[in-house]
């Protein structure tokens, strides 16, 4: 009780100091540029790109072009051989590493700077809800955090790990004694057997806040359930607290609540390797779960924003613009400037603003997950919706699904979207639900509506994926667990042909 009194006085005056730069945007951001500028000259980039003549946005646009990893990486190979002040002053703290596409591995930097913000930006996640709702109830119990290893690669000279990993050792002091699972479980590799120990940790606990990607708690909530007979809600009763990232929660919440058996508040975070953008601070209850309340986006926080419009991005010279231009329902790609040495980077995101006053956002997928295959360009907003959309108020409950084109379908048939569903409890009428969702799905995107209704495509079809399908193909492929998700939609079938279809 004493810890959740302590919190409230905290959350209270953290809630002033994020309501200052909250109600000062621009500035704010103008801010954070000005610092980066400055306190990057005298670095390898800083120089190779003329900072000091950086006086404005127009300047740094000019001798900024928008790069992704691969036009970083030679930056990057320096500091891993022991250059210094190449990206930002001095080497980075650590490398966090992530997948890569064309390039394997990415080592994104992070320097003392960022994961400092990193950490702030967890904690006040937490003390604004505590602050917006006065529940402060899950600080006295016990508090899980389903992530990554936290043993980190010290044979180069900067310690390398995945992002969860690497956060797992700025846990504050004050959490430690809360904070679940053990160091020692928390550092097992393969996560099956790192699950089991977690449960078997985990299950005679009072555990009131729960973390991690949906899809990895779900399989933490049906184990628990499968073991005890009972609901995650009975087995913890005091359990009213689900911060989640990485992917969009909704096509998970019906099965995740009944799974726990109950409705429990939850808060919606945006990091990454490359910063922590944003999380919730509005309707932790999801009352109206119509209503996107999205993200408050971190304008006081080491980094610099930029947006794209996604339809523009593919342009030789696509316009580039700030907060200051930012449109309410426009699909953006987002660009970054951080403290960390990231330069008018292309973290691959797409957003979209719900409000901007104050400044909101929600995820709508990412610049390379769309199909277009025929000219539709569908994007994982628009398929997360339109399911959720059929679903909502229904018996029908899914695990997990992802969209493909087919290109070359049988001889004789137009081609269409192919969507791979694992279905905890299926629909009465297959075709019946295939043909709702793409009618969704033609009420949200034109392009879509038109190839239908110009007899280029047909509709949709489903395939079902046989129980565990997902998971297995994500060990199959060395994924299983951790941060790693399915991404909701292809422009190929890579996935999908390696998929186990009932």
């Amino acid at each position: 009780m004493l810890k959740s009194f302590f919190a409230k006085i905290y959350a209270r005056q953290i809630a002033k100091k994020v309501n200052k730069w909250v109600n000062n945007p621009v500035k704010s951001q103008e801010k954070v540029f000005q610092n980066l500028i400055s306190k990057a000259k005298h670095t390898a980039f800083g120089k190779d790109h003329q900072f000091d003549q950086i006086n404005s946005y127009t300047d740094f646009k000019k001798r900024i072009p928008v790069r992704d990893y691969e036009d970083l990486k030679d930056y990057v190979e320096r500091i891993k051989n022991g250059e210094k002040d190449i990206l930002w002053k001095g080497s980075p703290s650590y490398f966090a590493k992530t997948s890569g596409t064309t390039s394997g591995a990415k080592y994104i930097p992070i320097t003392n700077e960022s994961m400092q913000y990193q950490v702030a930006a967890a904690k006040e996640a937490l003390l604004l809800y505590i602050a917006n709702t006065g529940n402060a109830g899950f600080v006295d119990g016990k508090m899980i955090f389903l992530q990554g290893s936290p043993v980190l690669d010290t044979s180069s000279i900067v310690k390398t790990g995945r992002l969860s990993g690497i956060v797992a050792h700025f846990v504050p002091s004050y959490l430690q004694k809360n904070r679940m699972p053990s160091w020692e479980t928390n550092c097992i590799d393969d996560w099956e057997t790192k699950l089991d120990a977690i449960i078997k940790e985990t299950i005679v606990e009072d555990m009131r806040l729960i973390s991690g990607i949906p899809s990895w708690v779900q399989m933490y909530f049906e184990k628990l359930k499968e073991k005890e007979s009972k609901k995650v809600g009975e087995i913890f009763p005091n359990f009213d607290l689900f911060v989640y990232g990485g992917v969009n929660y909704e096509p998970y919440r019906q099965k995740m609540e009944d799974l726990v058996g109950k409705k429990v508040d939850s808060i919606e975070l945006f990091p990454a390797s490359e910063g922590f953008f944003a999380y919730q601070d509005t309707n932790y209850n999801n009352k109206n779960s119509k209503k996107k309340d999205g993200m408050l986006l971190l304008l006081d926080h080491g980094i610099f924003y930029e947006f794209i419009t996604a339809d523009e991005f593919f342009d030789k010279n696509p316009t580039r613009i700030t907060i200051e231009d930012v449109k309410i329902g426009v699909n953006y790609v987002l660009i970054l400037s951080t403290n960390a040495g990231l330069w008018a980077y292309n973290i691959g995101d797409t957003v979209e603003f719900t409000s901007i006053r104050p400044y909101r956002i929600i995820v709508t997928g990412r610049i390379k997950h769309y199909i277009s295959a025929f000219g539709e360009h569908v994007i994982a907003k628009e398929v997360e919706s339109a399911l959720q959309e059929i679903v909502q108020g229904t018996t029908i409950k899914i695990n997990e699904f992802t969209v493909a084109p087919q290109v070359n379908p049988p001889a004789g048939e137009l081609p269409y979207h192919e969507w791979f569903v694992e279905f905890e409890t299926e629909p009465d009428d297959i075709l019946a639900f295939a043909k709702k969702i793409d009618q969704a799905m033609q009420n949200q995107n034109t392009y879509y509506f038109d190839l239908l209704d110009g007899n280029i495509l047909q509709t949709l079809k489903i395939s079902k994926v046989k129980k565990n399908g997902f998971q297995d193909y994500m060990k199959s492929v060395g994924k299983l667990g951790g941060q790693n998700k399915i991404p909701r939609l292809a422009d190929n079938r890579k996935i999908v042909d390696k998929l186990k279809v009932k």
